[in-house]
């Protein structure tokens, strides 16, 4: 997911690609446990677009 795709979207839009990214980053987690994840790389991707979103959320925040 592209940052400028992101910073299109409003408070409410980011908050919930939020949570849908944090309750996929759970189902990962658990796949790893269990050894049933075979794309590891994945879990990096998930955890790049948590921080991503949190960013531009806390850039917004200052405006």
């Amino acid at each position: 997911m592209k940052a400028s795709e992101l910073r299109a979207k409003d408070a409410a839009g980011l908050q919930t690609e939020l949570e849908s990214l944090l309750k996929a980053q759970f189902n990962l987690r658990m796949q790893r446990a269990t050894q049933q994840l075979s794309n590891t790389s994945q879990l990096g991707k998930v955890r790049r677009d948590i921080a991503r979103i949190r960013t531009i959320m806390t850039e917004n925040a200052g405006k």
